[in-house]
């Protein structure tokens, strides 16, 4: 299937948000799909996964969540993303991380939802989630707070999803009505695994639909070929999973 990818604004309450927008060449509509950046940010890595999403018959939105701060790239990103040693990177990230609150991805949520329910390329219905690192607990935050609007999300080595801070996405479980699904790394610092149980017992007694899995072996990151956390075995996985789940929640 061929596919175009655009460059779109979307207005937002805290301003303008760029973003990536990528469909089938057909002139149709179809089913919609938000995806969450992970900390790197708006770049040709999550292009080419909108792409690919799109080539499976989709209409795929990735926003660049730090907009607030600039127009994708805010920071200078090396053809190999060096995980483990480059502290200059994390220095420049934080402070962007950093305005991904609640509320922000609340607000963020109402508009590309929005946006995407007046595009003439988006099918009427549910939209469908998937999130990258950070973009994991932001797709999950955007199911508790759009419940009405989110049919699936799926997150991919997220971090943070089950904290005991008294703003984690897990406590609002009970708000959700998507089914979920977590593909977590393996020995994750960002997801140890007192989250992961943490996150299934409230999503548990909340009576949510969702599967979590540990990917064995896989580090956090392990989708994202242009870093130094790829893994190739778990990223064919995590695709196998991602493109069956959605051939089945919301197929295209």
């Amino acid at each position: 299937m061929t596919v175009r990818g655009t460059l779109v604004d979307i207005p937002t309450a805290d301003g303008t948000a760029d973003a990536y927008l990528a469909h089938p060449d057909d002139g149709r509509a179809h089913p919609a799909i938000l995806l969450y950046m992970d900390a790197f940010g708006l770049r040709p890595h999550l292009q080419r996964t909108a792409d690919r999403l799109a080539g499976a018959g989709y209409t795929v939105l990735v926003p660049n969540a730090y907009y607030r701060n600039g127009r994708a790239p805010l920071v200078e990103l090396p053809e190999l993303i060096d995980v483990e040693s480059d502290d200059a990177l994390f220095e420049q990230i934080g402070p962007l991380l950093a305005t991904l609150t609640p509320e922000t991805t609340a607000r963020d949520a109402d508009a590309y939802l929005r946006w995407l329910a007046e595009s003439s390329l988006v099918q009427d219905g549910p939209v469908a989630l998937t999130g990258y690192c950070r973009g994991a607990l932001l797709a999950l935050r955007t199911a508790v707070s759009h419940p009405d609007r989110i049919a699936l999300a799926a997150g991919f080595h997220g971090g943070n999803l089950a904290t005991e801070r008294p703003d984690s996405p897990h406590l609002g479980a009970d708000r959700i009505t998507a089914e979920l699904y977590f593909g977590h790394a393996d020995q994750d610092e960002a997801l140890p695994p007192e989250q992961i149980d943490r996150l299934a017992t409230a999503l548990t007694a909340a009576g949510v639909r969702f599967r979590a899995e540990v990917y064995a072996g896989a580090p956090h990151g392990y989708t994202q070929a242009d870093t130094t956390r790829y893994d190739a075995a778990a990223d064919a996985r995590h695709w196998e999973t991602l493109l069956g789940l959605l051939k089945r929640v919301l197929p295209a």
